[in-house]
């Protein structure tokens, strides 16, 4: 029986599947893009079988030659591929065999596709998670540069999308900074627990076979076998952290979009988006929509959803392999896919901002946000803070009552609601005198905010040597496979 109406669990049945069957059953469309993984998984797995005298040595070499043969067209692009098999994994095997024949149907002893195809998940997601961290990275540094050349911009700080104290934008931009920060160390905590190698697990109990699993473990650039074949071709939970770190990454994002979106529109005026990330309307001539930031906000749905995905699937399943974790693939991919773009995109808008500082240090002078500062001078005064709190209050009543802020009352009238406050009070009130005293650790005055940076700095730094040491060894690894 050819390829072209085979499976690879044919001789069970008396006759072939359903043709509506196999195009449902296909995961082709989604698993194509694991050609790759799958290929070294395989070359790993011959060169051990040949070593442990499973397969000979002269079958093991026609089989690592074929393979690499194959792997030259995936990475050219020239792999045939035939949609009527029902993923790349049957695909590479019956190409194999139908090349070397007989060795290439001995590729498969000692291995199931349960533990052949979670192992080459595991490799992606290495890469995924790689390059998800580094994408963190750009916009980390964006937020970092942009936070640096505005250490004394002032805006409005807003806590119920209500005015409620003065904060530099070099303070702002951080807050996002440290968000990222954690998504990244999320990631790079959970790479420990992804970086497990399943291949030798086979269906389920494990093999008879005499099989090296710390060999192909380390050929793979995995650290270890997993300790458990059930869990091992049954655990989908890196799938499920990545996912989450996914979601919360594209939580943060949105966060940050919502302000550029908002702050960019003519009733803030704070930003200007840049032409290039920016888009215009069939009608209206004069629109300048911040398209960018309102999809990266909106695809924060999607990764959501991605997340519900998995972990209601997960819930349902008794241990070991069951089909329903096929579908794996199609939530980890697309939030994959979805979330690095997401985080160039945002790193691009941050860089081309343009900042409307008068605009944004005009509507300081607005919303009484210097009234935690009256506060604290008069609980400096001794005043209570609870009773200093009551009076302040009582000041701000009546400045909107007549039309004042706080620094145009007279010493008389502030006198009014409690005798502490002194001529001193008019050099706490301005704005820019309540950002420079916060000099708390962690605060916004440019005094200190330096230090943030400083820390953001060992944060980059710390990331990157990651990022490159585990693709440098995986690199290594790889091309011990395949010269």
């Amino acid at each position: 029986m050819s390829s072209e109406n085979k499976t690879l669990w044919s001789g069970r049945f008396g006759q072939g599947a359903a043709d509506s069957t196999l195009a449902f059953t296909s995961s082709l469309s989604v698993d194509r893009r694991l050609a790759r993984y799958d290929i070294l998984g395989s070359l790993a797995h011959a060169r051990m079988l040949a070593r442990q005298g499973i397969v000979s040595k002269e079958d093991g070499a026609r089989i690592e030659e074929g393979l690499k043969a194959i792997l030259a067209q995936v990475e050219d692009g020239t792999l045939p591929v035939q949609d009527q098999l029902e993923d790349i994994h049957s695909n590479i095997e019956f190409l194999l065999t139908d090349r070397i024949k007989e060795a290439g149907a001995r590729l498969h002893t000692a291995r199931s596709r349960n533990d052949q195809v979670i192992t080459d998940v595991r490799m992606f997601m290495r890469d995924a998670t790689l390059d998800t961290i580094d994408a963190i990275r750009t916009a980390e540094k964006a937020l970092m540069d942009r936070a640096s050349e505005n250490l004394d911009t002032i805006l409005p700080g807003f806590t119920h999308v209500q005015h409620a104290q003065p904060v530099t934008v070099g303070h702002w931009l951080m807050a996002h900074f440290f968000r990222l920060q954690r998504d990244a160390e999320r990631l790079m905590d959970s790479y420990k627990r992804l970086n497990i190698s399943p291949l030798g697990s086979a269906a389920l109990a494990g093999t008879t076979y005499n099989i090296d699993r710390m060999r192909t473990a380390k050929a793979l650039g995995f650290e270890s076998p997993c300790a458990n074949s059930i869990d091992g071709v049954s655990d989908r939970d890196f799938v499920a952290e990545y996912l989450f770190d996914a979601a919360l990454t594209s939580v943060h994002l949105s966060s940050l979009c919502e302000e550029l979106v908002y702050w960019s529109s003519p009733e803030f005026g704070f930003i200007e988006m840049d032409d290039a990330y920016s888009t215009g309307s069939s009608i209206m001539p004069q629109k300048k929509n911040p398209d960018v930031a309102e999809l990266t906000r909106g695809r924060a749905g999607a990764a959501l959803g991605d997340l519900v995905n998995i972990l209601t699937t997960m819930k349902g399943l008794p241990t070991a392999y069951n089909r329903d974790l096929q579908e794996d693939k199609s939530a980890l991919f697309a939030s994959y896919d979805r979330l690095v773009p997401c985080l160039r995109m945002a790193a691009a808008m941050v860089s081309t901002m343009q900042l409307n500082k008068g605009r944004m240090l005009e509507a300081c002078q607005d919303g009484f946000l210097n009234a935690t500062d009256l506060a604290d001078y008069l609980a400096v005064k001794g005043l209570p803070f609870r009773r200093a709190h009551e009076a302040v209050g009582a000041i701000v009543r009546h400045a909107i009552e007549h039309g004042k802020r706080l620094e145009d009352l007279t010493l008389d009238e502030l006198r009014g609601f409690c005798a502490r406050i002194d001529e001193d009070v008019f050099a706490v009130l301005p704005i820019e005198r309540c950002v420079a005293r916060r000099t708390s650790i962690g605060g916004t005055s440019p005094e200190v905010t330096p230090m943030q940076l400083s820390q953001a700095m060992s944060v980059l730094r710390r990331q990157g040597d990651f990022v490159e040491k585990e693709r440098t060894r995986i690199a290594k690894a790889f091309d011990a496979l395949t010269v």
